[in-house]
């Protein structure tokens, strides 16, 4: 029975999730020539609606911890990578329009990456190798003059509740090459919503900010080392029981 109900709420979910995001794409076409922020903000809205109709639809509740470490200074976010959750939630909750870094073929999804396509994220196309990373350079440069963040997960693909992918040094690279602080994020929103997983359950989500981490001084496999020991340990902090004893 409760996994019938699980289920039925699950589909609700997804139903209006997909309506919303076809209405949204269209919505983002009409306001593609007002100014980039109007533009943001209009297409954040999907984000905003999608997190509330999973609260009131699935259960799906969230908390904010360390929201006073966000620096008022160009930043590198790096956050741990559970879920699809985070990558909605995360959009309209930063202090500052975020740039997301991803593989170009999101681009090619109906609707949602069309949408995404008139935002000013950094597409990369991963065959190209270094050349790759001098793009996100480049306009990652572009973007922190701009007044907006860059994010990037640095395990590079969802990660189960418990586990620890290979932290990537890409993010902090970029930190360097900026000049931008980083600020690491942890939470645990694998436990509501889990990689490939159709039914989405009822809890409470931690989003922890931890302080930011100047780059300066620091080579980039150091400062992910940095920022790798904060996250994890503060995964440990919000799902203790995901984590073995010790």
């Amino acid at each position: 029975m409760r996994h019938t109900f699980l289920f039925l709420r699950s589909l609700l979910f997804m139903t209006i999730m997909t309506v919303a995001t076809i209405v949204w794409a269209c919505v983002c076409f009409l306001v593609a020539p007002l100014p980039y922020n109007q533009r943001f903000y209009v297409t954040s809205r999907w984000n905003v609606f999608i997190i509330w109709c999973a609260k009131v639809i699935c259960g799906i509740r969230y908390e904010i911890k360390g929201a006073e470490n966000f620096p008022d200074a160009p930043a590198v976010v790096l956050s741990k990578h559970q879920s699809a959750w985070e990558t909605i939630f995360l959009l309209p909750s930063m202090p500052r329009p975020l740039v997301f870094v991803f593989k170009k073929e999101i681009l090619y999804i109906p609707f949602f990456g069309w949408a995404m396509a008139l935002l000013r994220m950094i597409p990369i196309d991963r065959k190209q190798g270094k050349n790759a990373f001098k793009h996100v350079v480049t306009h990652g440069k572009r973007r922190l003059a701009d007044g907006q963040w860059i994010i990037m997960f640095p395990e590079g693909t969802r990660i189960p509740v418990g586990q620890k992918g290979k932290y990537k040094s890409g993010g902090t690279r970029l930190a360097i090459e900026t000049g931008a602080v980083v600020v690491p994020i942890a939470h645990n929103s694998g436990e509501c919503w889990p990689k490939n997983s159709f039914i989405k359950r009822p809890g409470l989500i931690t989003v922890s900010i931890g302080k930011p981490i100047p780059s300066a001084g620091h080579t980039p496999d150091s400062l992910m080392q940095q920022v790798e020991n904060w996250i994890e340990s503060e995964m440990h902090v919000i799902s203790p029981h995901a984590y073995n004893a010790g």
